[in-house]
């Protein structure tokens, strides 16, 4: 979001729900509010990642095709095909 010189809009003291917030912050810029950011300790694990790969669309199709036979979800599906590959190596 761009800065401009028009006048921002106040910061409301607190939003009534998580939609009215994120209507709120599609429309504006943390940057504008910059004063009222607190610094903050927090410690977060991340147990799960997600890595994106390209497929040739053969390949793609064929996952899509045995993961609807095995009733699996396609990323499980393609997480079990490639440990199973790599462990072989």
């Amino acid at each position: 979001m761009e800065k401009t010189n028009s006048p921002i809009d106040p910061l409301p003291e607190e939003f009534s729900s998580e939609e009215e917030a994120a209507e709120f912050w599609d429309t504006h810029s943390i940057t504008d509010y910059e004063e009222f950011l607190e610094p903050t300790d927090i410690e977060i694990k991340l147990t799960r990642r997600h890595f994106e790969i390209e497929v040739d669309e053969e390949s793609f199709l064929a996952l899509r095709d045995s993961a609807k036979k095995q009733n699996k979800p396609m990323k499980h599906l393609a997480s079990d095909i490639l440990k199973e590959k790599l462990a072989a190596i």
